[in-house]
């Protein structure tokens, strides 16, 4: 499945912002992460409060590269939808602007510790 999604206007700037803070190098990396970060949350987004569309635009394979149907599987796993459903853009579009969303705030607040906290908070759940 090949889309492409657009994240809010006023995530424009924070991908720039956050992408230059943390050293990220190229945008899709931390629009990947914000994915990431935002779905592996508890809590499910309503597909009814999807923000503008006037921000980054990226396409699903620059976004997420050959793990793709990693995504996909992930995203229809939470959500209990099949990887053809036509809504996938959208959930996709909802969790990268939560996640930005819930990654600026954390950077502004922490800083660099942000990605160490994070990282330790996920090996942790492994455990």
């Amino acid at each position: 499945m090949d889309f492409k999604i657009k994240t809010s206007e006023n995530n424009r700037q924070v991908i720039s912002t956050i992408t230059s803070q943390l050293d990220l190098g190229a945008e899709n990396v931390i629009a990947r992460l914000a994915f990431a970060y935002s779905i592996g949350g508890d809590s499910k987004l309503n597909i009814d409060k999807i923000e503008d569309s006037k921000g980054k635009e990226y396409s699903s394979k620059v976004l997420f590269g050959e793990n793709l149907p990693y995504y996909i599987a992930i995203l229809s796993n939470k959500y209990n939808i099949h990887k053809s459903n036509k809504d996938i853009p959208k959930y996709v579009k909802l969790h990268v602007d939560d996640g930005l969303g819930k990654i600026y705030n954390m950077t502004n607040k922490k800083g660099m510790d942000f990605l160490l906290d994070s990282i330790l908070e996920g090996l942790n759940k492994i455990k």
